[in-house]
């Protein structure tokens, strides 16, 4: 049985970077066992216990992995680099932040008392309300426009280190942007 191990452990994929399929499975995954009360109850058992949320769901991303063939560090670390390889697939990303909300969402879960992960989750939906009435004034304007108002959000999402409460511009800061780049 040993060497069964030790030979599954040397074909784990180590190097290269996760395609997108290998991503996109991942996220999906996790998504699937995070909403699972068996295992929101594993995260909530370990903070009862002082460990970290994060360390936890980091752990079951590393389980995940390696049900897929992928060494688990290996596959962390591909996670960093998941902004930087696939910045320009749009779809990839929206599905990769989805992923780290998704983490973010299931360690608050766990820390939070009941009624302040109610007002987080309220919180949240109002601010993804004010980001779709944001996109739907930018549809109003011509696509480089577009491309200049994502440049000012993205440089203001960068500034405050991602902070969702930045990723909202009003419509005054959209046509601002619109004029400023219309000006001689």
């Amino acid at each position: 049985m040993a060497s069964n191990t030790s030979s599954a452990m040397r074909s784990l994929q180590d190097s290269g970077m996760l395609s997108k399929d290998q991503l996109v499975h991942l996220f999906a995954r996790f998504s699937s066992l995070t909403s699972q009360t068996d295992v929101k109850k594993r995260i909530r058992d370990a903070v009862k216990d002082k460990q970290e949320a994060v360390a936890v769901t980091t752990e079951i991303q590393e389980e995940i992995l390696l049900e897929m063939g992928i060494d688990p560090r290996f596959g962390i670390a591909c996670l960093g680099k998941v902004n930087s390889v696939y910045e320009n697939d749009r779809d990839l990303m929206i599905q990769f932040y989805g992923f780290v909300a998704k983490e973010e969402m299931a360690c608050d879960e766990a820390e939070l008392e009941p009624d302040e992960y109610v007002e987080k989750l309220h919180i949240q939906h109002q601010l993804q309300e004010q980001q779709l009435e944001m996109l739907k004034h930018m549809r109003k304007f011509r696509p480089d426009d577009q491309m200049a108002i994502l440049e000012v959000l993205h440089r203001q999402m960068e500034n405050t280190n991602f902070d969702n409460s930045s990723a909202v511009l009003t419509s005054d800061q959209i046509q601002a942007i619109v004029q400023k780049r219309v000006a001689p």
